[in-house]
């Protein structure tokens, strides 16, 4: 009979302690997908922070307040923290935006700029105009279909902690 009291009381342990698990996993499941979504609201809260940077910068490009080579330069390397599906291949999609970029990315800007020789600072800015008047309508044109890409993903999103 004892022995039987003990099997029952294991059984009963054994039953619980399973049933505590099941809990424990029910919960860990829930915690992953609350994370998986925190993490995608983030990643969609930064995405349209940069395309609302982009969206100011294709602005300023397209109504010439800015260079185009610094444009391109602003707008290639912002777009390539965009996360998830909204990334951009330049490349493929804005020949002319990555043609300028690939043109005045080595060149330095700045007091950097400002420290070198006058005949070398002349040559860049020589090649630079070259390249700004060669892609400049095409520039334009690109900057519109990009400003109007993003505009609808410029969704800002509050997040909340729940």
């Amino acid at each position: 009979m004892s022995v039987t009291l003990l099997a029952i009381a294991g059984g009963v342990i054994i039953l619980g302690l399973a049933s505590y698990a099941g809990y424990l996993l029910l919960q860990l499941k829930k915690q992953k997908e609350l994370q998986l979504q925190h993490r995608k609201l983030a990643i969609e809260k930064r995405n349209a922070n940069i395309f609302e940077n982009v969206n100011t910068l294709c602005l300023a490009g397209i109504q010439g307040q800015c260079d185009l080579s610094e444009i391109s330069i602003r707008v290639y390397c912002i777009m390539d923290y965009v996360q998830g599906d909204e990334r951009v291949d330049f490349e493929q999609e804005y020949p002319a935006i990555s043609e300028l970029y690939h043109v005045v990315k080595d060149m330095p800007r700045g007091e950097q700029r400002q420290e070198l020789a006058k005949q070398e600072r002349m040559q860049q800015n020589l090649t630079r105009h070259k390249a700004e008047s060669r892609l400049q309508d095409a520039m334009i044109e690109e900057l519109k279909l990009l400003q109007q890409k993003i505009r609808p993903l410029n969704n800002q999103i509050n997040i909340q902690m729940i």
